[in-house]
């Protein structure tokens, strides 16, 4: 017994953790694979993500602006000599790179190029190195050579030599002539690792057109390889048409959303996406999520089980067995083998097998408790035996008790059919109301016994006697009641 009370409750507890699992991967798989708020988040995400670094571009025009008014900047232009304007113009990038990199603008972020060129777009001096003086910048870079031109500031993405977010400014004498243009450059790849921690928190590309395709020519520092895999190939075709259209545009690919954002504001007609990788879910594996948490509390229901079946197990086996070896050695011959059985659910059973043992041996059974009083019903064979009993359990004699002379009188009055019917009703209604049985009691018998007992009580008292039924303390009591 113990083993299928285990068994059937550990089937119970691993149905109900399979079911579990069911509900809450389906669950979780409905609320962190929205596809529709996955791709309007992502999206989001990597437009966000684009206006920051145009944002950026354009506080760095605002302090190369402000660093190109100074007279020191003009000065450096304005050397007679080429030779000298190269010492100033690499004096004052130096003194300028000094500055950025105490600057709030560029924390985490400071160029690596500063550069000073005059009106044809070549370089007269940069920070760190004299090599590049002479170098033609302006030939290499359209949005500059505007910039020389117009006097319009502007950012772009330089990706011809080295790869940097550049931003630059004209540099105007006096007299508003163009002397030339004050030049920072930032590593592309730093600043969209900067982009990405105060933006998406995911993986970016940037990418240029390039003849009928593009190039990838910056990464931020996040794990990229899966955005590269996803842009060479499921992304590609979505990648192309935003190229062509400047248009914002996202797609699943793998495990992967791939969002791209246009980049306007940066100049000269090239054109440049961001590109920003989310996770397709929110969660990766909603089975593996759902799978361990369900699993432990099953673990724990089956040993609650089995610790559980264990001891009801044994609470009931305990009296089964017993019985059955009770019953074996009566078979055996142990015919006074009787059961002492206290347990809650199996002791009265017990209590009936001894009663039909006494029964069916003929044994006649001791119905008093410890101190003598009757607690157990009487048999049919010993029923006057028991109205004697409860005849002899009044405590005081009639004529003392209080009675109403009236209800004396009632009592007398009474017929004699009447009378034996109501008191036998009476007696057997209190027997069953203190749990013993009453079906070997019959109203026959009954008013013959009451009759023998009134002729005594009648001898005694020296005139005729009734009885009345009274419970007391769980026990019936038959008063003898003299008439006048």
């Amino acid at each position: 017994m113990r083993t299928k009370i285990i068994a059937v409750n550990a089937l119970i507890v691993a149905l109900v953790g399979l079911l579990s699992f069911l509900l809450v991967r389906a669950a979780l798989s409905s609320a962190a694979g929205d596809k529709e708020q996955l791709s309007t988040e992502a999206q989001n995400d990597v437009n966000g993500a684009a206006g920051q670094l145009q944002l950026g571009g354009l506080r760095a025009e605002r302090w190369l602006a402000a660093a190109a008014g100074e007279q020191a900047t003009l000065d450096a232009l304005s050397k007679a000599s080429s030779s000298a304007r190269g010492e100033a113009a690499t004096r004052r990038c130096e003194e300028l790179f000094s500055k950025m990199k105490n600057a709030p603008l560029f924390d985490k972020n400071v160029p690596t190029l500063v550069a000073l060129v005059d009106s044809s777009g070549k370089i007269v001096g940069r920070n760190g190195t004299n090599m590049n003086r002479g170098d033609d910048m302006a030939a290499t870079y359209a949005g500059l050579k505007s910039t020389l031109r117009t006097g319009q500031s502007g950012s772009d993405i330089w990706s011809e030599t080295d790869r940097y977010l550049a931003s630059y400014v004209a540099v105007h004498d006096s007299t508003g002539a163009i002397l030339g243009a004050l030049v920072a450059g930032r590593p592309l790849n730093d600043t969209l690792s900067r982009v990405s921690e105060a933006t998406t928190g995911h993986a970016l590309d940037l990418i240029v057109s390039q003849g009928d395709g593009f190039e990838i020519v910056g990464h931020s520092a996040l794990e990229s390889k899966a955005l590269d895999d996803a842009i060479a190939g499921s992304a590609k075709d979505m990648l192309k048409n935003a190229l062509a259209h400047q248009q914002s545009d996202n797609v699943r690919g793998g495990d992967l959303l791939v969002a791209a954002s246009p980049l306007p504001s940066f100049e000269d007609g090239k054109r440049a996406l961001l590109v920003a990788a989310a996770p397709a879910s929110l969660i990766a594996d909603p089975s593996e999520l759902a799978l361990f948490p369900i699993l432990g509390a099953v673990a724990v229901g089956l040993i609650l089980v089995l610790v559980g079946g264990w001891l009801l197990g044994a609470y009931i086996t305990r009296p089964i067995n017993m019985l059955e070896e009770g019953l074996l050695a009566i078979l055996n011959g142990q015919a006074d083998k009787r059961f002492e059985l206290e347990h809650a659910e199996l002791g009265g059973l017990a209590f009936r097998i001894d009663q039909l043992l006494n029964q069916l041996m003929g044994v006649e059974e001791d119905t008093t408790d410890e101190e003598g009083r009757v607690s157990m019903s009487p048999s049919a064979a010993n029923f006057n035996d028991a109205l004697a009993i409860d005849d002899k359990r009044m405590t005081q004699p009639a004529g003392e008790v209080a009675m109403d002379p009236e209800a004396v009188r009632s009592l007398g009055g009474e017929a004699p059919a009447d009378y034996y019917a109501r008191i036998y009703r009476e007696y057997v209604e209190a027997k069953k109301a203190i749990g013993e049985p009453t079906d070997h009691i019959t109203e026959q018998a009954f008013a013959a016994r009451i009759q023998g007992m009134e002729q005594d009580a009648a001898t005694k008292y020296g005139r005729p006697v009734r009885y009345q039924v009274q419970a007391r303390n769980k026990e019936v009591v038959l008063l003898a009641v003299p008439l006048p």
